[in-house]
Formats: C-alpha cells, structure tokens, sequence
C-alpha cells in the first residue's frame, strides 16, 4: 500500500485502466491459490466438507461487513451496487469532500480499505504457519495486489488537498490491517489442525468474495471492457504455476 501511494505522491499519475489491470491479475492470482492451495490444504487436515462450511462462512463474514459499510457511507441508498469509479469503490469520496470532518472521513477510509486487507492477513498468517514457502508466495502476491489498491486509494486524497505525506501516511496505515490478520491466521492456525483448516478454508472464502464479488465486477465496470478479464486470467494461470513451485 505505502508503495502504490509513493508512486501516486511523486509520479503524481494513474489510470484506472491501470489499477484495473494490476488488481485483475493479483485476483486470478489469488483465486489460483485458493483453489490449488488453501482449500486443498484445508480439506487435507480436516474434510472437504468442513473446508467448504469455512469458505462459506468467509464469504458470508465479508459480504455482510462490506454491506454493513456501503450503507454507512451512502445511508440514502436503498440497495448497494457496483461503483463508477474506483474513487467511490474505496470510500475516497467520504475523504475529499471539505464539508465533512476530515477525522471522521479518514477513518471511514481506513475501515474500508482495512475490510479488503484483514482476510489477506489472515490468508498470509495461516498459509505461513502450515508452509513457509506458501506463505513467502502469498506474501508476495498480496504484495504485488496491493500496489495498485495504495495507488486508488491515495490518489483521491491527494487531489483532494490532502497533502501527500498525511495521504501517504493514511495509506500505510490502511495497510497495515493485513499484518492484523496475519498475526490473527497464525495464532489461530496454531492451536491445532482443525483450527489450521478453519483459517485456511475461512480465509479462502474471504479472499473468493473480494475477487469475484468485488475486484472482477469494479474493473469491469471502471474500464468498460474485457481487458481486467483477460489479465484475471492470466493471474490464474501464473498462480497454477506458483502452487507447483
């Protein structure tokens, strides 16, 4: 995240064709890790059926948190739905807008971009605990994901009048929400085996809902084309590969 705003703060430039293209990828990425790693992984300490009750509830548990934001922040909308922009997609509006405390703003921001990077902390923290390889793998993937994502997100402050500094340091902080859930995936994944299976499985189905249900519908949306679909899979043809290395 502190990179992406470092290149928004100094290059003082982005696309959301860009973004879009960045996210896409790291979404196919992703979602080859949760099919050919996390789930399997799962199922293998405890069974499939458990692992698929995890991915659902991980699911559910970001459907409803992300529902629970959508409304706070745009009280007037009777149905929440796909953004225009990835400038509405982050909340940054709730930032840029002078009418409105700049405290309370900043930190509806940091609750958003937070509620995308917990369930890839916690994803980080339990494939660490069962793999250490898995986990420098996802580590760097998530790495790469969210690049772009400090890059939307400082954008809009920073054209705001935010100076780049406060937006560079709003924006690690959003990020540092990932090494939240880290530290929650390996405390809880060390417990036992079941519970090892649990993270992985809950934090596969967290991680399923930000790409499908968010990241592949918002770069659709924002490009208006079928670029972010080739480069999701291209990202899910990569991560096939990585989970053979």
């Amino acid at each position: 995240m502190g990179v992406g705003g470092l290149l928004t703060a100094f290059l003082g430039s982005r696309t959301e064709k860009m973004i879009s293209i960045f996210l896409s990828f790291s979404g196919g990425v992703m979602l080859s890790i949760v099919f050919f790693e996390l789930v399997p992984k799962a199922a293998e300490y405890t069974t499939m059926g458990v692992a698929v009750l995890g991915v659902v509830i991980g699911a559910l548990l970001i459907f409803a948190l992300n529902y629970i934001m959508d409304r706070v922040t745009n009280p007037n909308k009777n149905k929440p739905k796909l953004h225009g922009s990835y400038t509405e997609f982050f909340h940054a509006s709730e930032v840029i807008d002078r009418k409105k405390s700049r405290l309370r703003s900043g930190m509806i921001l940091l609750f958003a971009i937070g509620l995308h990077n917990i369930p890839e902390g916690l994803a980080l923290g339990a494939a660490g605990q069962h793999d250490m390889t898995l986990g420098f793998t996802l580590a760097i993937i998530l790495g790469i994901h969210n690049i772009p994502e400090g890059m939307a997100t400082s954008a809009p402050l920073i054209s705001g009048g935010l100076a780049r500094w406060k937006a560079l340091v709003l924006t690690v902080l959003a990020g540092a929400t990932t090494v939240i859930g880290a530290v929650v995936g390996v405390l809880i994944g060390g417990i036992s085996e079941f519970a090892l299976a649990l993270s992985l499985s809950l934090a596969g189905g967290a991680m399923l809902y930000v790409v499908l249900g968010e990241i592949l519908p918002q770069s659709i949306v924002t490009t208006k084309d079928r670029v972010p679909t080739l480069f999701a899979l291209v990202g899910i043809v990569v991560g096939m590969l990585l989970t053979q290395i």
